[in-house]
């Protein structure tokens, strides 16, 4: 495995704990029970999908894995856009994790962009 794959594993899995980290932080209520469930689920699956990816039995599986990661980091990023809605006061904590899905995002398009310009892959 080279060294960037490493660095984008570390990368989304450090992403995962932050995600899970200012889950806990938000208060329990009506509103935010199912935001913070549908938070953690898209934003801590960015780093198993592309765990996943790096053990792809294939080159198509490896490209469904990359689209399936920038499919959550987008997903991620509409319900952070949800948790700043319903808690006005974290909106400078959602500003944050919201950059960095969304340059997850791109991380993953291009590198799908990538998969389908070149023949080989």
């Amino acid at each position: 495995m080279g060294e960037s794959n490493f660095d984008l594993e570390e990368r989304t899995g450090k992403f995962g704990e932050e995600i899970i980290d200012f889950a806990k932080s938000l208060k329990e209520n009506i509103i935010n029970k199912p935001l913070i469930n549908q938070l953690i689920r898209s934003g801590t699956s960015i780093g198993a999908n592309y765990m996943e990816a790096n053990g792809a039995e294939s080159k198509n599986d490896f490209k469904h894995k990359i689209a399936l990661c920038k499919k959550e980091s987008k997903e991620t990023m509409h319900w952070l856009r949800m948790v700043a809605q319903a808690n006005d006061e974290r909106r400078k904590d959602c500003a944050d994790l919201l950059n960095e899905a969304h340059q997850l995002t791109m991380i993953f398009a291009k590198a799908l962009s990538t998969c389908r310009k070149n023949k080989n892959y």
